[in-house]
This record gives C-alpha cells, structure tokens and sequence, in this order.
C-alpha cells in the first residue's frame, strides 16, 4: 500500500514538473526569439519586448488568483485546465499571422502558467512529509 502511495506521489511531481517546466522554458525560449520576430512582424524591440513583459504581468497577477482557483477546484481539473489553456496558447502563437494576435496568445499562456506553478508548489508542499519537503522544493528550482 506504502508503495503504490510512494508511486502516486512521484507521478503527481513528475507530471508537474515537466508541465511547469515547459511553461517556464516557453518565457525563457522567447527571449531569443524576439530578434527573428522583429524582423518578421516589422516590430521594434520595446514592441517585441511586450511579448515577454506581458507575459510575467499576467502570469504575476495569475499567481494570487490560482490561491482561490486552488480553494475551489480539485488539483487534477485546475492542472488538466491550466495545461489547456497554456496549450490553446501555443497553438494560437505558432498560427498567427501578425503581432496583436502573437501577443494575445502570450497573455493566454501565462494564464495557464500562472496557475501551474503555483499549484506545483502547493501540492509539493501537501505530498511531502516536513522532512521531505527541502528535497521537494530543490527539485522545482532544478
């Protein structure tokens, strides 16, 4: 019974970490995109900026929202809709066909980015005994 426990436990972590990574490393891979996207979409750079600024703006308003969203839903529907939404996001960023729309699309993923971390932080804090927590919390910052 422990074991099956203990498999649950680390297939929950993984599958957020690996959602969350992904969240994370789309800002991270923005970064070096905009030079290519500026001369695409004939932007400037404060214009291509936006698509990271707004970006960590939506996601930081995100973060006290998912404490209530947290309160109201299961882990499994908020992570399932979380992931979603950051999905429709990324499909509407890889289609579109000017700067409003890419920048839109943005504001879709950190929608769903802003609920995935801190839902993994909190459900890493709920499965891990206190002494197992130090760990827990070192994997999310690998």
């Amino acid at each position: 019974m422990e074991d099956k426990e203990n498999y649950s436990k680390v297939l929950i972590a993984g599958l957020l970490l690996i959602g969350t990574f992904i969240a994370v490393l789309n800002q991270t891979l923005m970064i070096t995109a905009i030079p290519p996207l500026m001369i695409e979409m004939n932007i400037t750079a404060s214009t291509g900026q936006w698509l990271t600024t707004v970006f960590m703006l939506v996601m930081g308003i995100m973060v006290p929202i998912s404490a209530f969203l947290i309160e109201k839903f299961t882990t499994r529907q908020l992570f399932l809709s979380a992931m979603g939404i950051f999905t429709v996001g990324t499909l509407l960023a890889a289609v579109a066909p000017n700067f409003p729309v890419l920048l839109a699309s943005r504001i879709i993923q950190s929608i769903g980015a802003g609920v995935m971390i801190p839902l993994m932080q909190t459900v890493f804090l709920l499965i891990f005994p206190v002494e197992r927590r130090g760990a827990a919390m070192g994997y999310i910052g690998l």
